[in-house]
């Protein structure tokens, strides 16, 4: 099933949560990637969402149950840097483990994460991934 309308937005209904609830361009680029990873990988419908959060985190990364966009584009984690689906490096789910030790810290405190003043760059990775999660569990049971 198509991810864009005619129109090229996103349709709503087609997409995940956590994108719902984030930025047009974050839906957009989700949903187009997705389209035409579809296209292009005979309906692999697993495939085409890998190649469309992979696309998405290297304009957006996850802060708290949605996608906002990052200050600088690229890569977010190791495997985005070219390890791919099959790659041993691990991702960091949304989480920009790519930013600035200050940028994840102002992330933390966004999130409201305790400790993440004594924390070392790795775990405020690890710390915002878990809250993230957190959020999108609970986001997901509002909806419902």
């Amino acid at each position: 099933m198509p991810k864009t309308a005619r129109s090229g937005k996103a349709k709503q209904d087609e997409i995940p949560s956590t994108l719902q609830r984030s930025d047009e361009k974050a839906q957009r680029t989700f949903a187009k990637t997705y389209d035409s990873a579809m296209e292009s990988y005979d309906g692999d419908e697993q495939r085409a969402a890998r190649a469309a959060y992979a696309s998405l985190k290297h304009t957006h990364e996850k802060v708290g149950d949605h996608w906002e966009p990052k200050e600088e584009n690229g890569p977010s984690d190791s495997r985005a840097e070219g390890g791919g689906p099959d790659g041993d490096a691990p991702t960091a789910g949304g989480v920009d483990a790519n930013a600035s030790k200050k940028h994840l810290y102002d992330v933390a405190s966004r999130l409201e994460i305790s400790g993440r003043s004594r924390m070392t760059k790795d775990e405020l990775v690890e710390a915002i991934g878990k809250e993230n999660d957190r959020r999108s569990r609970k986001a997901r049971e509002q909806d419902r």
